[in-house]
């Protein structure tokens, strides 16, 4: 899967699953150039806005979030940070 195709699906499960207001996901490939152990898979970061993890503790939404995304770590998602707005 190209780096392209990663962003796009990690969009798309986050939009279906959360409707955010706003959705950001950045590469963050380029910061990590040459680390042996991510075996071809993506560094990214998300930025949410949501009216579903509004009322959820910190925790709770990283752990909604991952749930969305959990069969894609590690071989597609090697490292994800999640900012929650």
């Amino acid at each position: 899967m190209t780096n392209d195709e990663r962003i796009q699906m990690i969009q798309q499960r986050l939009q279906n699953k959360f409707a955010p207001d706003m959705l950001e996901i950045r590469d963050d490939g380029a910061k990590h150039a040459g680390h042996a152990s991510n075996h071809g898979a993506g560094y990214y970061t998300v930025t949410i806005s949501a009216v579903a993890l509004k009322n959820l503790s910190r925790p709770a939404q990283h752990r909604a979030i991952y749930a969305e995304l959990n069969d894609l770590i590690p071989d597609e998602i090697h490292a994800l940070s999640i900012v929650v707005k």
